[in-house]
């Protein structure tokens, strides 16, 4: 049986579809399968191809193992499973009894040796081969990003190349809690340095408010007064 040149993509796709129908469709092993060349197997999976070469999956006897398109070719209509039969062993020449001789002086002839029988060996059944593990991705890093700039304090929120929140404004208080979880040394003292900072500017625009108002209040008494 000519077990041809592998599975074509057009052939691979017709075993899907039967797959999907509910068959199981024959192949029969090429030369690039080895030891099991021209033997025939049943489809009865596809796993995926981006994963492993090998992703076509054959029912051979006991077995069930995974092959690549190349190793495998469709079965012709009417193949039905070959299954090696061993070959008989030969049985034993018995070598005849020769009778007894009453001449004289016969030189003695040694006995032929017997030869043992030969027995062949058989094929040894193909191993298993080791389906390879899928290992499952992980879901991606989440990354969460507390920043200053400007006097602000903003937190954003990514997982992996996708934005989950966008940077939005926080107050000092919240982002010194936020802080307060990472113990790092220095960071904490780093925010307290800049909410300190902050601070005395807030008080010096303050102080320089009240000054400003005070000095408005003062001209209005004036004007009121002026009446």
């Amino acid at each position: 049986m000519d077990a041809g040149q592998g599975l074509s993509t057009s052939e691979v796709q017709s075993i899907r579809e039967a797959l999907a129908a509910g068959r199981k469709p024959r192949v029969v092993f090429t030369a690039a399968a080895g030891q099991i060349a021209g033997q025939v197997g049943q489809v009865i999976e596809l796993t995926d191809p981006e994963v492993s070469d090998e992703f076509v999956v054959v029912r051979f006897g006991r077995d069930e193992l995974p092959f690549s398109p190349a190793d495998l070719a469709v079965a012709p209509k009417g193949v039905t499973r070959r299954v090696v039969e061993p070959k008989p062993e030969p049985e034993p020449e018995v070598p005849a009894v020769a009778a007894p001789e009453f001449v004289l002086d016969t030189p003695r002839v040694p006995a032929q040796r017997q030869e043992e029988p030969k027995v062949e060996q058989t094929e040894k059944p193909p191993a298993r081969r080791a389906v390879k593990a899928v290992k499952p991705k992980g879901p991606a890093g989440l990354t969460v990003t507390l920043a200053y700039a400007d006097g602000e304090w903003t937190v954003a929120a990514q997982q992996g190349s996708k934005a989950l929140a966008k940077p939005y404004v926080v107050k000092p208080a919240e982002a010194l809690k936020m802080v307060a979880l990472v113990d790092v040394p220095g960071v904490q003292e780093a925010v307290e340095q800049i909410l300190g900072t902050e601070r005395a500017e807030a008080e010096q625009q303050a102080e320089k408010l009240r000054a400003e108002l005070a000095e408005i209040e003062a001209r209005l008494a004036e004007l009121r007064e002026a009446r």
